[in-house]
């Protein structure tokens, strides 16, 4: 009997020493991780993926003024926005959706952000992006979609300061449509309206939406494949899921910026018929907006209950 009791002491101690020592590496592994840098240089990065004329307080010191004759050929003001995956072309669906998220990650963590220290970065990123959609949306039926060419662009490494690759323009309209980009771009520019009218800029606020509002009626009465009008982003940036998930995204979000009822019965009218309601779903990403509208929609209070019904 005493044998056995040594044993089981021996053993007791053993399992707590074990215990210890797991919470040990546990809490060193956390310490490790320090999430507040890791949002920092997340923002850093697109600080250095800017074009256009960089402003004063530009702290990436490495990047200099690029792109200065974007939208030149065409006669119209396309500098700015962001470069795309450490290229020089600028593609209007990945940029509009970074900035939709940057929105979407602003108003659910916006204080978590602001205690690292990364507010005011935040509301910077969102801005660069928002001020060059407001550029490319030229007439409330056009708006501009990217600058550049993927295929001599890759082929070429050099820095955006001094890029000789082509930087040709291209849009789409009422004759050439792309409701994933137009409807994209109403939703980055409706979520970051909310954005900055919390932030106290209602001016600034009213006109992001009055474009989300006008962007969002062109993709939806002028319906197409983008990638079918601007053929160039096929290569890189082709719409597999098409344009219905977009439509119901950008609904959402403008219900989210206005409460307008009507952006609501839209997406609840046409959420069976567009795919909203399926299951069958693997990604949410620049392409494929159904998790993310599934979930926009879950939170939106009164209407999660007609979600369901339509489920």
């Amino acid at each position: 009997g005493r044998a056995v009791a040594e044993m089981s002491d021996v053993t007791g101690r053993f399992v707590l020493a074990a215990a210890v020592a797991v919470a040990s590496l546990v809490m060193a592994a956390a310490a490790r991780h320090d999430y507040g840098d890791a949002l920092s240089k997340s923002l850093l990065y697109f600080e250095s993926q800017r074009s256009g004329r960089l402003p004063y307080n530009q702290r990436v010191r490495w990047r200099g003024h690029s792109g200065l004759t974007d939208g030149l050929e065409q006669g119209v003001d396309l500098v700015g926005g962001y470069y795309d995956a450490g290229d020089h072309v600028k593609f209007g669906l990945p940029m509009a959706f970074t900035v939709t998220m940057l929105s979407w990650a602003v108003l659910e963590y916006g204080d978590q952000i602001a205690a690292a220290g990364e507010g005011a970065h935040a509301l910077q990123s969102i801005k660069w992006g928002t001020d060059y959609f407001i550029k490319a949306h030229t007439a409330p039926n056009e708006l501009w979609t990217q600058v550049g060419d993927g295929d001599s662009d890759h082929y070429c490494w050099q820095r955006p300061e001094d890029m000789t690759t082509s930087r040709r323009a291209y849009k789409v309209d009422a004759e050439h449509p792309g409701s994933e980009v137009a409807a994209e771009t109403a939703a980055a520019m409706a979520a970051a309206s909310i954005v900055f009218r919390r932030a106290g800029d209602a001016h600034y606020a009213h006109l992001l939406l009055h474009h989300a509002q006008q962007l969002f009626e062109f993709a939806d009465k002028y319906r197409g494949r983008y990638d079918a009008s601007v053929r160039v982003v096929k290569s890189y940036y082709p719409s597999a899921s098409g344009y219905n998930d977009e439509l119901l995204w950008a609904a959402l979000w403008l219900h989210r910026a206005t409460g307008g009822r009507e952006y609501l019965d839209y997406a609840v009218a046409n959420a069976d018929d567009f795919g909203g309601t399926g299951w069958g779903v693997s990604e949410f990403s620049w392409d494929i907006k159904y998790p993310g509208l599934q979930i926009l929609a879950s939170k939106t209070n009164e209407d999660s209950c007609c979600w369901r019904r339509r489920t």
